[in-house]
């Protein structure tokens, strides 16, 4: 694990553990790096990086942070604004930027703020150079063959410029409507924009398709963003859309790479439920190449029953949109994601994209000509229980004989009826205990059984 960049960015508290001077200072190698990058192949233009940013109070800080780095190391820096992470994704890999960063925590609390890198190719930064940066950071920085206590300011002529380039977010909007194959005419949709990224994006993508849109959480104020909204809290979208009678509704996150669906009854359909929808309908197309979805382990059971039963194969990742990707990229798969709504179509996009898994759902309604919730019901969800437990030492707890022995037992217990995982947190002094069963009681059984070895064994931070 990376001492500053998890699988999803640098990621903190803003002017706690994620500071103005960091952002300055990954401003500064990124700016150098990629610019010496260039020099030493022979092109003297500078270097070219493109931000962009979410709604948080904290964002504008950052991005003036960053500009003053990527600027003061001869880099040119280009100014999506207030936009989404998977637009900068597209700019990256569609009009030749040398790299792109994209400053939001995601479904974070407006107070965390976080740095997103994404390559050339508009795909997370690839680990060498999040390295490079990382090594920077702690003054340890070794590049081209030599170390560097202190990187090179650029002077006179060679100081980057910034560039406003709102145009880009633009020729993304124009990439999504695009993509549209049907006309949304008649159609009401509810759309929760989570006071984030996609506030003054999404309705005009449904709009420009026909449909009859309604938004929902679309006032940010720097503060607000996922504030009881979007899709981490999402009873809010299934309130409207009952109330409103509305045929469906989608809600993201703040930076809008994540999508979870409503249906016309006010029903949660997940990631699971995307995955399930968009992979049965891309199957029966012909366009479902390997016959395979990629899925994390944190997908329910449920859903590989279901994907049994229509004869689509699957793959299991680490959690993580990055892992996915990874094997899609790999492995040559179209439809890939996670429960929690990152999901992703790599003929269309190569990270999660929130607005074009809306419209990839619309396309599959609109085609069958039937409701969401007809789509959903061949999906069985089986009942989940999980339970952090905080360890001393995680390693110590997961390899334990006797916790081992209970989780075969678990496991043995439940047969084909169900599942059991138990994982380490990233992030956090926790060991995960999760169970899967026909009902609630059952899993509670089973994890408490695992949970109760963990204690006695005495795991637990006391």
């Amino acid at each position: 694990m990376s001492k500053y960049f998890g699988t999803d960015g640098f990621r903190g508290e803003a002017n706690k553990n994620l500071t103005a001077d960091h952002a300055f200072r990954v401003g500064r190698f990124l700016g150098w790096y990629y610019g010496e990058l260039k020099r030493r192949a022979g092109d003297a233009t500078p270097a070219r990086i493109v931000i962009g940013k979410d709604t948080r109070r904290s964002s504008y800080m950052f991005e003036y942070s960053l500009v003053g780095g990527l600027t003061a190391s001869g880099a040119d820096a280009y100014l999506l604004h207030v936009t989404t992470t998977p637009s900068v994704a597209y700019v990256c890999r569609t009009e030749g930027f040398d790299c792109g960063i994209m400053i939001s925590a995601s479904h974070n609390p407006y107070y965390d703020n976080g740095l997103k890198l994404i390559n050339g190719d508009g795909e997370k930064m690839e680990e060498t150079t999040i390295d490079l940066v990382e090594a920077y950071l702690d003054g340890a920085l070794e590049a081209f063959g030599q170390k560097w206590e202190v990187l090179p300011y650029a002077t006179g002529d060679a100081i980057g410029r910034t560039v406003d380039y709102v145009a880009g977010r633009n020729r993304y909007l124009g990439y999504l409507i695009s993509l549209g194959l049907y006309s949304f005419k008649g159609i009401k949709v509810g759309l929760d924009c989570a006071n984030g990224a996609s506030w003054n994006m999404a309705k005009s993508v449904f709009d420009a398709l026909g449909a009859e849109t309604y938004v929902i959480n679309a006032e940010p104020n720097g503060t607000n963003i996922n504030l009881d909204a979007g899709s981490t809290k999402i009873a809010g979208l299934q309130k409207f859309v009952r109330e409103n009678g509305l045929d469906v509704g989608f809600a993201f996150d703040g930076d809008c790479d994540r999508c979870l669906a409503v249906d016309e009854n006010g029903s949660l359909l997940t990631g699971d439920h995307i995955l399930y929808i968009c992979g049965r309908y891309m199957k029966e197309n012909g366009t479902l190449l390997n016959n395979t979805v990629v899925t994390t382990i944190m997908s329910n059971i449920g859903l590989y029953k279901a994907f049994d039963a229509v004869g689509i194969g699957y793959a299991k990742t680490a959690v993580g949109d990055k892992y996915v990707y990874e094997y899609m990229s790999k492995n040559g798969c179209r439809l890939g994601g996670e429960e929690s709504g990152h999901i992703i179509f790599s003929k269309y996009a190569t990270t999660g994209d929130g607005l074009l898994t809306s419209l990839k759902m619309m396309e599959v309604m609109i085609a069958r000509k039937a409701k969401m919730s007809e789509l959903a019901a061949p999906l069985t969800i089986y009942p989940q229980v999980l339970v952090n437990v905080r360890v001393n030492d995680k390693k110590a707890a997961q390899n334990d004989p006797d916790v081992q022995a209970a989780v075969r037992a678990a496991e043995q217990a439940l047969g084909d009826s169900g599942r059991i995982l138990v994982r380490e947190s990233g992030t956090e002094p926790l060991i995960r205990v999760m169970a899967e069963a026909a009902t609630e009681e059952e899993c509670h059984a089973q994890v408490d059984s695992i949970v109760s070895v963990i204690r006695a064994k005495g795991h637990e931070i006391q």
